[in-house]
């Protein structure tokens, strides 16, 4: 592994009015990454095979035609990746389970694997003799390939969550011991409309027969949607009746969704930009955190929208501690647009005078905003404080610089690009906690890896390696930190040196000078 060396922060004594300046002592920043993208090990030690297994390896359904066999191999490396994350100074570490790699064929009768137990109980515990916080993610969009093929995965609500509140019980029993911060799903949006509605992420189905063979994208993803709610909700439910009390965590959802603007201020494009919001956002938030499905999405989907039963939604309502946020960027929405998995709004980066949002990133759908991002993450931000009234975790947010996976080593470190959103982010956060009131307790900018060949206390997770960036391969890269390919060797970017350095600027260190 190859270090390269970063800023050094000494503490100095603070004013009070640096003080004020500041974010809490208690501030927690560290790193994010999935188990898919990184561990790589498909086959070792009794994994079982997970959807993104086969789907990966089919012609076309990576952009690059590779799979994550390998990744960036963390999961014989994970000591170097600890020690790495030691070398940056973080405070704490975001990762997901491989449901199939603690129970192989997934479901509540079937055997758990002791190596997966084992593997993960050592990745805790290494952490925190490292004095690095784990924040664990249950589920990042692997589901165990044995339940997909049993009975339709997601698409079964009886099967699945009964499946899956055993399976978070099991990493409960295991782990809640040490873990005091759990993440039940990463982005259930994409989980439905991506696998289920565009086909494009696993299982991969639609209703495009040039995509896939099966799948029904008027029903599917509504159906899986309200699979994943319903096993999010349970598995909180047990986790507050038998385990809360005598492990003392906190359990919540990560939900995505990016800030939509109107493109004018016309009444039917303010309109749009609401039916996007809550599409993307409210879908998943309203029912969770407000007990109730928005009204527009009734309306758009009528009798295809599943119904809570009384009984299930009392278990829904109020089953998230805090609000888990991932977002990257901000659009501009108009009326009329053709696709009801955006609420029928028609996105776009470009301004009415012609100009584009921001800066391009390697993929399409992101661009950043330095002239006006303070902004547009304040609206955001008190978009969600005000609607849903519970703690924001930030718990994604990167940026992929353009055609970064082609340029040499040299350059990839001098990633200004991603310095520059970073540079936007970070204050804008700081300014939602200090001047607006805004109760910001985590930032999660993704991720932790590229590869070359992708209240009380604050909590930021930070982007720390490019790796397997799912339907993009290895080309599309967010990570602060290099991964050759050829020697799995590890070099912090630019990015990360900036990152390190922010937070021992902006973070009180509780060692106040006296007026």
């Amino acid at each position: 592994m190859c270090l390269i060396t970063l800023y050094k922060l000494a503490p100095a004594l603070m004013t009070s009015a640096e003080v004020a300046n500041k974010l809490p002592k208690d501030f927690i920043w560290g790193f994010a990454t999935a188990s898919f993208q990184i561990e790589g090990s498909t086959n070792v030690d009794g994994r079982g095979k997970s959807i993104w297994d086969d789907f990966s390896k089919q012609p076309k359904k990576t952009l690059d035609g590779r799979d994550g066999d390998v990744a960036t191999d963390s999961y014989r490396l994970w000591k170097e990746d600890i020690a790495l994350l030691a070398h940056y100074g973080v405070k704490s570490y975001r990762f997901s389970l491989s449901w199939s790699r603690i129970i192989p064929l997934g479901g509540r009768n079937d055997p758990v694997n002791p190596k997966g137990i084992a593997f993960y109980s050592n990745l805790i515990d290494a952490l925190l003799e490292h004095g690095i916080i784990p924040f664990v993610t249950l589920y990042h969009w692997d589901l165990p390939q044995a339940l997909h093929d049993r009975y339709g995965g997601w698409l079964n609500k009886d099967e699945i969550v009964q499946d899956y509140v055993h399976y978070a019980k099991v990493c409960f029993q295991a782990f809640g011991d040490r873990v005091k911060h759990w993440l039940t799903v990463n982005e259930p949006w994409c989980v439905s409309i991506l696998g289920y509605g565009k086909g494009i992420f696993a299982p991969g189905r639609s209703s495009d027969r040039e995509r896939s063979p099966e799948g029904d994208s008027s029903t599917e993803p509504w159906i899986v949607g309200h699979s994943v709610i319903l096993s999010h909700a349970y598995a909180v439910r047990l986790y507050r009746e038998e385990f809360k009390a005598a492990q003392g965590g906190q359990i919540g959802i990560m939900l995505n969704g990016d800030w939509t603007m109107p493109y004018d201020d016309s009444p039917q494009n303010v309109e749009a930009a609401q039916h996007a919001l809550d599409v993307v956002i409210g879908w998943f938030a309203d029912p969770i955190y407000l007990g109730r499905y928005p009204e527009f999405m009734k309306l758009m989907l009528q009798e295809r929208l599943p119904e809570f039963t009384p009984e299930e939604l009392k278990v829904v309502k109020g089953s998230s501690d805090f609000y888990g946020m991932n977002t990257y960027t901000s659009y501009f929405c108009r009326a009329g647009g053709d696709d009801e998995f955006q609420g029928f709004a028609e996105y776009t980066f470009i301004r009415p005078d012609g100009t584009p949002l921001g800066t391009q990133a390697h993929c399409a759908w992101l661009q950043d905003y330095p002239e006006g991002f303070r902004d547009v993450s304040l609206m955001l931000l008190n978009y969600i404080w005000k609607r849903y009234k519970l703690p924001i975790y930030v718990t994604e947010n990167g940026f992929a610089v353009k055609d970064e996976s082609s340029k040499p080593i040299e350059e990839v470190l001098q990633d200004n690009d991603r310095v520059n959103y970073f540079t936007g982010n970070t204050a804008s956060l700081k300014a939602a906690v200090l001047e607006d009131g805004v109760d910001v307790r985590a930032y999660f900018p993704w991720s932790m890896y590229s590869y070359h060949p992708r209240s009380t206390f604050l909590i930021l997770f930070l982007g720390f390696l490019d790796h397997f960036e799912w339907a993009d391969g290895y080309i599309t890269r967010f990570g602060v930190t290099y991964v050759d390919f050829e020697t799995q060797q590890r070099y912090p970017k630019e990015s990360a040196k900036f990152l390190v350095k922010w937070f021992g600027d902006n973070v009180d260190t509780g060692d106040r000078k006296l007026p």
